[in-house]
C-alpha cells in the first residue's frame, strides 16, 4: 500500500511551550521528503527522523517566525555541514522568506537555498506530490496547500480566519491540517485572520474532509476542550496535533 506518511514535527502558535516547537511538518511519499513550514524549534524534531541532507524540498505558508524561523538553522546545516550538497528548494509565497534569509551575512546561504516564489492560486508538481494552493485570510499573504499523491490527500491551512477558499481547498481531502489557536471564539481584530478549533470543526464539516488535526494551538489551551468544541461540528475523527505524532494516509495499493 502506498501511502502518504505525515510527522508532527511542531504544533505551537505564537511561541514554543517547555518541550515544544512551532508549526512544522515532515511529509513523506514514494522516497521522497517535504517539510511543511518550519517554525521555532521545530529544527531538532526534523533531525531526529532525517539529516539535513536528506530532505528535498521545504514549503513554507506565510512569512511569520514562528512557520519559518528554523529555515534558517537547516540552512545552516546544510551548507555548513561539510559534503557539498544541492541547493534546497523552498517554496514560499513572494516576499515571505525576506526576513529569515536576511539572518545571515549575503551570499553566506546562496549555495544551499533555491528559493521558488509561489503565488497563492498556483497549481504545481512537487516532488510525487500535486501541489494546490489557495490565498487565505492572514495579517499576511498565507497560502494553503493541499498535496495529493498515490490516491490520497493532505490540506494544511498555515494560518488562515474563517474561509470558503479553505472549504475548497479541504474538499473530500483524507486530512485537514488546521490551524485552531483559540478553542471556541477568535478575539477582536484577530477574528479575521485566525480560526478557532469550532469554527475548524464546522468547515472541515463543510469540506467533507475524512479527518480534522487541530494544530497551531495558543500556548495553555486546554488540548482536549479544543477538541470537544472541533468535533460538535464535525462528524469525522478529530485530533490535535502533538510533536512526534505520525498519521499514514492509506492511499492506492501497489501492483
Amino acid at each position: 500500500m502506498v501511502t502518504v506518511k505525515i510527522t508532527v514535527l511542531g504544533a505551537c502558535g505564537a511561541w514554543p511551550e517547555a518541550g515544544q516547537a512551532c508549526s512544522g511538518y515532515l511529509v513523506e511519499h514514494d522516497g521522497f521528503r517535504l517539510v511543511m513550514d518550519l517554525g521555532y524549534a521545530a529544527l531538532p524534531r526534523l533531525l531526529e527522523h532525517v539529516p539535513a541532507e536528506r530532505v528535498d524540498a521545504v514549503w513554507i505558508s506565510h512569512g511569520h517566525p514562528d512557520h519559518c524561523a528554523d529555515l534558517n538553522p537547516l540552512l545552516r546545516a546544510r551548507a555548513l555541514g561539510g559534503e557539498p550538497v544541492a541547493a534546497l528548494p523552498v517554496l514560499a509565497p513572494p516576499g515571505a522568506l525576506h526576513a529569515v534569509l536576511a539572518l545571515d551575512r549575503p551570499g553566506m546561504l546562496d549555495g544551499a537555498c533555491a528559493v521558488e516564489d509561489v503565488v497563492p492560486g498556483a497549481s504545481f508538481e512537487l516532488g510525487p506530490f500535486r501541489a494546490d494552493t489557495r490565498l487565505l485570510p492572514h495579517h499576511v499573504p498565507n497560502a494553503g496547500i493541499r498535496l495529493s499523491a498515490g490516491g490520497a490527500v493532505l490540506a494544511y491551512t498555515g494560518d488562515t480566519g474563517p474561509s470558503p477558499e479553505v472549504v475548497e481547498l479541504a474538499h473530500d481531502a483524507d486530512l485537514l491540517l488546521a490551524e485552531a489557536t483559540y478553542v471556541e471564539e477568535v478575539p477582536g481584530g484577530n477574528a479575521p485572520y485566525l480560526t478557532s478549533a469550532r469554527q475548524a470543526g464546522a468547515q472541515a464539516a463543510l469540506a467533507g474532509a475524512g479527518r480534522l488535526t487541530l494544530t497551531h494551538l495558543w500556548p495553555g489551551t486546554d488540548r482536549a476542550a479544543a477538541r470537544r468544541a472541533a468535533a460538535e461540528g464535525f462528524g469525522g475523527p478529530v485530533d490535535v496535533a502533538a510533536v512526534g505524532q505520525v498519521i499514514d494516509l492509506g492511499g492506492r495499493a501497489e501492483g
